[in-house]
């Protein structure tokens, strides 16, 4: 954990949330919400100091920030960062040293949205189905988006400590047979199918092209906001069947997570997904399927689900976590 001093505490900060698609910055002062918010496309930048740099040359802060906290959508292993679904690469020393910070904190983005679970109110949240979070025990949190994060917090000594995990590359199970079809028809195009592939922006597109095989109908190229836009619509049986099977196939991976971590705290969706359409979450198969494990259904019955509706956890997550850093 970064130690900071009297005056880094007292020090403007600069948040970030960096995913494969979007660079999210804000600044911040110790005690106070996140402010001057911007969204930027990382498309449209070389990399992650750039995108930093173009934030700070637009916002203008009063102070220049000396302390920083990025959450990434890569592993957090080392200095080198390399993102798993977008080209960006960097080096958080020189990062630090480029933007001038006397601090720099990076973790992985879904450690810093499930440090925000304790920080969400009850209007920041949408619950699917039944069930009560049992207190102080562990939370699993994960998220479609462009890629799928997956994290838990665990309560140890009156405090929750986030845990990073890789949990969106596990291999994707299937429930039946069919759901074994099109996972196969996924698995002869791109090798080892992991949840991601299934359960992500690109994962639309993935089990679009895997159904229309199996069904053998045509799929005209389409994007996943296309693909989404059409089946809310009602306007193409292959999107809507396609978008079933994205809730069906996310409630039994968020079941096998709940099981995985123990997670009787609650299970959590946040990403760029699921918060946009969390009233058609609640009239999937998404939570039959959470549940659906057999003998272990009345322990998952008492699981609660959430959508997490906030449009910035991440940077609620990293405010707790340089707090805690005092």
């Amino acid at each position: 954990m970064m130690q900071s001093s009297p005056a880094d505490r007292m020090a403007t900060r600069l948040l970030a949330d960096v995913g494969g698609t979007n660079a999210r910055f804000a600044l911040a002062r110790p005690g106070g919400a996140p402010e001057a918010i911007r969204v930027l496309h990382a498309a449209d930048h070389t990399g992650i100091a750039e995108a930093a740099a173009a934030y700070l040359a637009e916002a203008r802060p009063a102070t220049r920030p000396t302390v920083a906290a990025f959450a990434v959508a890569a592993p957090v292993t080392g200095d080198e960062i390399r993102f798993t679904n977008s080209p960006w690469s960097f080096s958080i020393a020189a990062l630090q040293q480029r933007l001038g910070l006397a601090h720099l904190f990076v973790v992985n983005d879904f450690v810093a949205a499930a440090r925000a679970v304790p920080q969400l109110a009850p209007a920041d949240l949408t619950q699917i189905g039944p069930g009560s979070a049992a207190p102080d025990m562990p939370i699993a949190v994960l998220g479609p988006g462009t890629g799928l994060g997956v994290a838990a917090l665990v309560p140890f000594q009156g405090r929750w400590i986030p845990v990073a995990t890789e949990g969106g590359h596990v291999t994707l199970a299937a429930a039946d047979s069919r759901e074994a079809a099109i996972i196969a028809a996924m698995r002869a195009r791109t090798g080892h199918v992991s949840a991601e592939r299934a359960l992500s922006g690109a994962g639309l597109v993935h089990l679009r092209d895997a159904i229309a095989a199996v069904d053998g109908v045509d799929a005209p190229p389409l994007d996943p906001l296309e693909i989404t836009a059409r089946a809310i619509a009602d306007a193409d049986p292959l999107c809507r069947t396609t978008l079933d099977a994205f809730w069906a196939m996310l409630g039994g991976f968020a079941g096998n997570l709940a099981l995985t971590c123990g997670a009787r705290g609650g299970v959590y969706i946040a990403g760029g997904i699921v918060p946009a359409m969390a009233d058609r979450i609640a009239h999937s198969a998404f939570r039959e399927r959470f549940e659906a494990k057999g003998r272990f259904r009345d322990y998952l019955r008492a699981i609660p689900t959430f959508v997490v509706t906030h449009p910035q956890p991440a940077f609620l997550g990293l405010t707790a976590l340089l707090d805690a850093s005092r």
